[in-house]
């Protein structure tokens, strides 16, 4: 079955004809005659604009089916095979008021997504992804409040349905920030061709939806990138896949830092609560390239904390360690993109005795089809992943079809 699935597979990614742009020409938009406030435009959802201009609602949806086979190297191990909705999302966005007042509202639905019910978010479920209203003072300023992405890494920040391979890396699974609740300043400059942007936050370090109170710290983020050639078409630096064939290089260099003070999680803003707190301190910086079709794109993790990440009665652990990503792929003009990727995540050394555990490589090869850029697509990726404590050394496959409304 498996062969048969593999080959199936990559006959549609390889025959099926698509268009790659990420949105269809005007002429698909959809008006009524009575009501022509109303648009619709595949992958952008459907939008409604109030007579008088004082709001405007974006509705839209996608969700991600998966299939998962993993195999260990070792003798006798069993093919270990996962069907699922990886993710499913809805989605409000638009202006309440004035232009000015931008909010975006996302929910997630799927179980990969809610997550185990947890006294610290009232038992109920985890289902509020996005809930933030974006102030803009000024021409490039903007302040946000409510429950959004922190400005992390550029992988974590870069939408779920805008990856070159069927998921992030384990990089970013292991280290990143992820969402919480507080607030944040967006900044942007301009000096010839050179793009500077900067990116603060304050929230309560606990992650999303937590309603539990808490004694505990702040954590305070900050970012800074500079794009020496000017601005990527249709922002292009935060989504992955060079649509657009950058016809003059593109290049974006960031990085930050991020204070989680008495952090209660095992990752500061995900994972499981803990007996004991920790000052957490992750530095991260990150660069993307594009250019004709190249993508380019490269991470640096690294969290530490103030004291042993190792419960003093060892009942659990802070992930402190660092980890490195990099990954490449080309896009052809018929729309189907060959990548790779190659991952190191390597945890900090007492955690490496406690729980065992080496430093994890793990080496990708991806193909991906897309009918309608990011909100259509066919992807499929191997990894080998190398031994890492009780799990031995293995090959994964994983195909992932994706539909965004």
């Amino acid at each position: 079955m498996g062969r048969f699935l593999f080959f199936t597979v990559l006959l549609c990614l390889l025959n099926v004809k698509g268009n790659g742009q990420t949105y269809p020409n005007k002429t698909n938009i959809i008006k009524s005659e009575n009501k022509e406030n109303f648009i619709a435009r595949f992958g952008e959802g459907l939008s409604y604009t109030a007579p008088d201009s004082s709001m405007k609602i974006n509705f839209s949806t996608r969700f991600q089916t998966l299939f998962i086979a993993q195999k260990p190297l070792s003798k006798n191990a069993a093919i270990e095979k996962e069907m699922m909705i990886r993710r499913f999302r809805v989605k409000f966005e638009g202006f309440a008021f004035t232009p000015k007042l931008d909010y975006k509202i996302e929910l997630a639905l799927s179980n990969q997504d809610v997550g185990p019910v947890m006294r610290q978010t009232g038992s109920a479920a985890n289902i509020v992804l996005d809930a933030v209203l974006k102030y803009r003072l000024f021409k490039n300023s903007e302040l946000w409040f409510g429950q959004t992405k922190l400005p992390g890494n550029r992988e974590r920040v870069i939408s779920s349905q805008d990856l070159q391979f069927v998921d992030r890396s384990l990089v970013n699974s292991t280290y990143n920030l992820d969402r919480d609740v507080g607030i944040q300043f967006h900044h942007k400059a301009k000096i010839g061709e050179v793009v500077l942007k900067d990116i603060y936050a304050i929230a309560l370090g606990q992650g999303r939806n937590v309603t539990a109170a808490d004694t505990g710290g702040l954590s305070y983020t900050g970012r800074f990138e500079i794009l020496p050639f000017g601005e990527f078409t249709n922002k292009g630096d935060y989504f992955d896949s060079d649509f657009e064939r950058e016809p003059k290089p593109k290049l974006s260099i960031g990085a930050g830092y991020s204070y989680n003070n008495n952090a209660r999680r095992e990752n500061g803003e995900l994972g499981s609560f803990l007996k004991e707190t920790r000052n957490l301190k992750t530095f991260f910086a990150d660069v993307m390239l594009k250019y004709r079709g190249w993508s380019v794109t490269s991470e640096y993790m690294n969290k530490t904390s103030d004291k042993s990440p190792v419960l003093k009665d060892t009942s659990g652990f802070f992930r402190t360690g660092y980890g490195w990503n990099i990954q490449s792929g080309f896009l052809f003009k018929n729309n189907l993109e060959l990548a790779g990727r190659f991952t190191i995540v390597n945890p900090t050394a007492i955690i490496k005795t406690f729980r065992q555990a080496e430093k994890v490589k793990e080496y990708t090869i991806g193909m991906s089809r897309y009918f309608k850029g990011h909100n259509l697509k066919m992807q499929t990726d191997v990894s080998y992943i190398n031994d890492y404590g009780e799990i031995s050394a293995g090959l994964r496959y994983r195909l992932q079809v994706e539909m965004g409304l």
